[in-house]
C-alpha cells in the first residue's frame, strides 16, 4: 500500500512538471528579435514619398558606377562624328582577339556570319534580309563607325550598349576590323 502511495505521488508530480511545460512557446529568449520583431516607421508620412510609393529618380547629373558616358549623340552627324575621330582606347596588350572572337559570335555572328560576310544563320533563313557583307566598297567603316553603331545600333540592328561593357565593344571592334581586313584580301 505504501509503495502505491508512492507511485500515485510520483505520478501526480510528474504530471505537474509536464504540464506546466508548452511547447508552443519557448521558455527562454536567447534573440528576442528573432521572436518579436521590432517595430520601424513607414516612409508614408515623409516628403521622400510625397506622391505613393513609387520609384524616385536620380539625382541630376549623377553616373551609375562603372558607367562611363558616351559623349557622341545618337544621330547622323553623331555617326559621321564617330566614323571622323573615335579611337579605340585599347593599345596593342589589351586586344584580346580571342574573347573578340567569342563576343562577335555570341551577339555579331548569327546575322553577319562567322566570317562577316553578312550571311548569318538569320540572313540564311531569310528572317532578316540586307545585312551587307563588310567587304563591300559602299562600307568605308571605322573604328569609331562600328562602335557607334554598337552603342546605338542602325537601321534594323538594336543598340548592344547593354549586354556588352565599353572594353568588350572595343574588343568586338578590333574583331570587326580584323575579318575586314580579312574579307578584303
Amino acid at each position: 500500500m505504501k509503495s502505491l502511495i508512492k507511485i500515485t505521488l510520483l505520478v501526480m508530480i510528474f504530471g505537474s512538471i509536464v504540464s506546466c511545460k508548452k511547447d508552443t512557446r519557448p521558455n527562454y529568449q536567447f534573440m528576442p528579435n528573432m521572436y518579436e520583431p521590432v517595430g520601424y516607421e513607414t516612409y508614408q508620412d515623409t516628403k521622400a514619398f510625397a506622391n505613393g510609393m513609387e520609384a524616385q529618380l536620380p539625382a541630376e547629373g549623377t553616373i551609375a558606377r562603372g558607367f562611363t558616358p558616351f559623349e557622341i549623340d545618337n544621330s547622323s552627324i553623331g555617326y559621321d562624328l564617330a566614323k571622323a575621330t573615335l579611337m579605340s582606347p585599347l593599345d596593342s596588350t589589351s586586344i584580346d582577339s580571342k574573347r573578340g572572337k567569342e563576343l562577335y559570335a555570341i551577339y555579331c555572328g548569327i546575322c553577319h556570319g562567322n566570317k562577316g560576310k553578312g550571311q548569318g544563320n538569320l540572313v540564311k533563313r531569310e528572317k532578316i534580309l540586307g545585312i551587307p557583307s563588310y567587304a563591300d566598297a559602299g562600307r568605308a567603316i571605322t573604328e569609331g563607325s562600328i562602335y557607334h553603331t554598337i552603342y546605338y545600333g542602325k537601321n534594323a540592328m538594336g543598340s548592344y550598349a547593354n549586354q556588352l561593357n565599353e572594353e568588350e565593344r572595343w574588343q568586338v571592334v578590333d574583331y570587326v576590323l580584323k575579318l575586314k581586313a580579312d574579307l578584303e584580301k
